[in-house]
């Protein structure tokens, strides 16, 4: 969990980076956000980078001077000026700094698909894939496996993805990949997909049905659950014929599980 002093750079950067992208258009947006990531890309290679980013007994502006070196020239005012203000706020870790510059990365791109109309779509892109890749044994194990070839995995998402989802989602996948916050492929796809739903106001919904609803079905339900969060709610569906009949929903730590499974799962073992 972050500390209370990184949160506090991250919200420091995330505002400047606001305020200076507050005229651009998506695609320079875009732009930025590879820039931001790329330079997270640095900081995951260089762990002694990382450390004298985030060194206590450096001043913020000492700090915010050495990143300004490193990048000035290299990349865009405003991605320098961004993680100029970013570093020369306080880090319980190293780590931290990796996670705030991924973050601010992932929410710089999807501000500019917000910006381009298209987050709608992302959210579903992102999901859409994930249940793809839950699907094939081999791809799951390629695409999560941290020994292979990094080439060898992007390759393998562009050649699944390029022309059939917008250029964003194919970024954010490759975030993903990277291993976002830390976390294993699955996990960084599912709290991507949180993220632009978030960016929507909208609350994520987890939905296991034996066979698809019916458009009626699924707007009663998601009109439910919004009364239920007070909020929008956007259904994420997977169709499992394993689980016979019933529904089960998850809404952040809440689970619902209605499923026929479970309750024959519960049968047996009450004899037992």
């Amino acid at each position: 969990m972050a500390s209370s002093a990184s949160r506090d750079a991250l919200a420091k950067a995330s505002e400047k980076l606001t305020a200076d992208t507050a005229k651009v258009t998506a695609a320079q947006l875009a732009t930025v956000a590879d820039e931001i990531l790329s330079v997270a890309g640095l900081l995951r290679a260089q762990p002694r980078l990382r450390r004298a980013l985030t060194d206590p007994a450096r001043s913020g502006d000492n700090r915010a001077e050495l990143l300004r070196s490193l990048l000035s020239g290299k990349l865009s005012q405003i991605t320098v000026d961004t993680l100029a203000t970013l570093v020369a706020g306080r880090f319980g870790a190293p780590s931290e700094l990796l996670d705030a510059t991924e973050r601010l990365g992932a929410e710089a791109l999807l501000d500019s698909g917000d910006r381009a109309g298209e987050l709608a779509d992302i959210e579903d892109e992102l999901f859409r894939f994930g249940q793809i890749v839950l699907g094939s044994g081999e791809l799951a194990v390629t695409l999560s496996d941290p020994g292979a070839a990094p080439e060898r995995r992007v390759k393998l998402v562009e050649d699944l993805l390029k022309g059939k989802a917008k250029p964003t989602t194919l970024r954010l996948v490759e975030v993903a990949l990277e291993g976002f916050g830390g976390r294993g492929f699955d996990g960084s796809l599912t709290r991507l997909v949180e993220m632009t739903a978030e960016k929507r106001d909208r609350q994520v919904a987890y939905v296991v049905v034996a066979k698809p609803l019916t458009d009626s079905e699924e707007q009663a339900l998601a009109s439910k659950l919004s009364d239920l969060y007070n909020r929008p709610v956007s259904l994420k569906i997977d169709v499992d014929p394993e689980i016979i009949g019933g529904v089960s929903v998850k809404v952040g730590s809440d689970l619902y599980d209605g499923t026929v499974l479970r309750r024959l799962n519960e049968a047996k073992q009450a004899f037992r």
